[in-house]
């Protein structure tokens, strides 16, 4: 720290005040016993201001303390976050690599990107991956985004080991204000041809939610690489790069330190590391703001020792004020924790019932597609099944949408119009609404777009025009509005922080009784109503709040006491034009009397997919025990051209079979459906040597394609 020290700042002025005191004292020719009382007096008021500073200077210390406390727990926990992150997609990349050096997979097999895209999709935290060979050529990538170089790789990717990964320096994505950082891992062919896999994540995701918003606003937070080079940041805008040269005098001695940066601000600073990928993660308060309060209460106590009770008083106020604030944000940290661990147990919830709820559907969308066949067309029975398939197929969404909560579902990506959506939710609503409701619109960004999946769009914008409208069981204005918003400056709302850019609005108003405090403090939690329990879910703005989420917007919720209530849902807008208009592609191919071993251990289930097949023209063998279908193969395991098996079953599951049949019949091609998805079964079905995997209830034309590409 640079200046003077507390104690100086306290006792200075008053060194003045008593010089010109004893000087007064001479002048005036005081008597003896008068100076010896005025000596007492200062010796007094002296011992008095030696207290407070000594007092002062206890309560700095003890406040910094605390603040270390808190500022080495913060970083403690975004390194934890951090750190799965990291390692999630480091397993991923490592799966895809062993798939290459033991043959499993072939660099044609993924020249086309294919592969590599369904790979990204059951990958939360990668955008893009790319196949890079020793000469540093991309052989392969999931998308057109270009490669970072491979010299902006720290550790060099030449010098890694097999199970090493390397960190890129941040790089520009296909977005203008995208900021990316790449993963590398080294691969070897099976024919003696080696390189490396690389994948990009964006840099905001690397701070999970502390990249929304720090629990304190001058909390600042950056992520660097072993050599200092700076990867992400949070608030770090008027901080120089003079933080890469702080990691690295702090890097073989990790804690709390004092700093002082170029700016010639002093802050406190608390450094850990991702030993795993030699990162460095540094989270610091400016000491300004950590010692506010003690700053108060000293310029209280040093502007009168007569109001000295007083300022002390006030000082510990002060303190308290700050504890309380500190508190508050302990708080805020334990209240996200405990979000996150009653997010993770629905997910695990979705997981178990989503498998028996699925084959449920696939049950009936399988023998529905049949019935429709033998349905004349045009006929009563063939609407009516139509209504059962279209009923199924909204169960299979709200399904995925429940699964949205676990991350365990791929999700589409594409470039939309947001007007149409918006109108699309309008003109379905306006046929149901209750006499005395009136719907006003008003579409003030034409042409607006947005990249994501236009179905989640529809069903949060959905959900939040029905909420309005039973809030009103009287009637009243139900008022969409949809616009452009561009924010010039970082906003704070109630549920989560907008960045700089050019967004878009959708506000949905009510005229009902708005919401109370305590309902507004849990609206967005999974399965909380306010409902009777045949009336909603409770899953509805839980929905919406994972949609807004999961497309990087905000939402901000404006309660009108007795005049209704305001939801307004920012998105950031793309600026990618539409895609083409597509054509129908090709009817999908039939078979020409292949065997093909189905294994299930639902026998409706099996019974359906054996007539499905039979119709498509192959020769199905349907088998409810896994045991009994691996002794078949082990009998003639040149009998069957593919397999079709069911992941979770009793006995062996999908991918258990998978690995005690590849010794018999390596090169088998093998379709795994599961009703639950995501990136452990992917990481699963890899290593078992699964061909493909696939999510229940699977169409008929779904099913006819996939087995067409497995056996062409």
């Amino acid at each position: 720290m640079h200046g003077r020290t507390p104690q100086q700042h306290c006792i200075g002025p008053w060194r003045t005040i008593t010089w010109k005191v004893l000087m007064d004292i001479d002048n005036v020719a005081l008597s003896r016993k008068r100076r010896r009382a005025w000596l007492g007096a200062l010796a007094l008021w002296l011992g008095l201001a030696a207290v407070t500073t000594s007092a002062l200077w206890q309560l700095r210390r003890d406040t910094l303390e605390s603040q270390s406390r808190e500022l080495d727990l913060l970083s403690l926990t975004l390194t934890d976050g951090i750190d799965r992150g990291l390692r999630g997609v480091d397993e991923g990349l490592h799966a895809l690599s062993d798939e290459l050096q033991e043959g499993r997979l072939t660099l044609s097999d993924i020249q086309t990107g294919q592969t590599l895209g369904m790979r990204v999709d059951l990958m939360p935290l990668v955008q893009t991956l790319w196949l890079v060979n020793a000469q540093g050529q991309v052989m392969a990538a999931s998308d057109d985004t270009p490669a970072p170089a491979l010299a902006s790789f720290h550790p060099a990717p030449g010098s890694l080991d097999e199970d090493a990964v390397s960190l890129s320096l941040p790089f520009s994505g296909a977005e203008a204000d995208e900021s990316l950082v790449a993963m590398a891992v080294p691969y070897r062919g099976v024919t003696g041809g080696n390189g490396w896999i690389v994948a990009s994540m964006p840099t905001d995701d690397l701070l999970g939610a502390f990249g929304v918003g720090m629990p304190l606003e001058d909390t600042r937070a950056w992520v660097f690489r072993g050599d200092g080079a700076r990867l992400v940041g949070v608030n770090t805008l008027d901080i120089t790069l003079s933080d890469a040269a702080v990691v690295q005098r702090l890097a073989n001695r990790p804690g709390i330190e004092l700093r002082s940066y170029q700016d010639g601000s002093d802050h406190l600073v608390a450094l850990t590391g991702v030993p795993r990928y030699r990162a460095q993660v540094m989270v610091s308060r400016d000491l300004n703001s950590v010692l506010r309060s003690w700053r108060q209460a000293a310029e209280v106590a040093s502007a009168a020792l007569v109001l000295l009770m007083i300022s002390m008083a006030v000082a510990v106020r002060f303190v308290r004020l700050a504890d309380r604030r500190r508190a508050e944000s302990r708080r805020a940290l334990e209240a996200q924790a405990s979000r996150t661990t009653r997010l993770e147990s629905l997910g695990t919830l979705a997981g178990s019932v989503a498998h028996d709820f699925n084959n449920v559907l696939a049950g009936i969308v399988g023998f529905g597609e049949m019935a429709q066949d033998a349905a004349p067309p045009g006929s009563a029975q063939a609407r009516h099944i139509d209504k059962v398939l279209q009923a199924a197929l909204r169960g299979k969404l709200l399904v995925e949408r429940i699964l949205a909560f676990s991350r365990a579902g791929a999700k589409a990506s594409s470039v939309f119009e947001l007007e149409p959506v918006i109108e699309e939710v309008l003109t379905l609503l306006s046929a149901s609404m209750r006499p005395g409701t009136v719907l006003e619109r008003a579409f003030e960004a034409p042409g607006a777009r947005l990249r994501g999946d236009a179905t989640q769009v529809f069903e949060a914008v959905m959900n939040l025009c029905t909420n309005a409208l039973q809030a009103m069981p009287r009637g009243g204005t139900l008022a969409v509005r949809v616009a452009r918003e561009p924010v010039t400056r970082p906003r704070i709302l109630s549920h989560g922080q907008l960045a700089v850019g050019e967004h878009l609005l959708v506000a949905v108003s009510d005229q009902g009784t708005g919401i109370s405090p305590e309902v507004t403090e849990h609206l967005f939690e999974p399965f909380f109503t306010t409902r009777a329990a045949q009336s909603g879910t409770g899953l509805g703005l839980a929905v919406v709040f994972g949609v807004v989420t999961e497309f990087g917007g905000a939402i901000d919720v404006q309660n009108r006491s007795a005049r209704g209530a305001r939801f307004s849902l920012y998105f950031p807008e793309c600026k990618d034009a539409l895609p083409a208009s597509g054509h129908d592609g090709p009817t999908a191919r039939t078979g020409q009397g292949q065997r093909l071993l189905v294994i299930d251990d639902e026998p409706e289930l099996v019974a359906m997919t054996v007539e499905m097949l039979t119709g498509l023209g192959y020769t199905p063998v349907g088998h409810t025990d896994p045991d009994a279908a691996l002794q078949a193969l082990q009998d003639d395991p040149q009998a069957f051209a593919a397999v079709i098996t069911d992941e979770v079953m009793p006995g062996l599951t999908g991918t258990q079979f998978t690995q005690r049949l590849r010794p018999l019949a390596p090169d088998l091609p093998v379709l795994l459906v599961s009703g639950y998805g995501g990136a452990l079964l992917a990481q699963r079905a890899s290593a078992a040597g699964v061909t493909r995997v696939m999510g229940k209830p699977l169409q008929r034309d779904q099913l006819a394609q996939a087995l067409a590409e497995l056996l062409a």
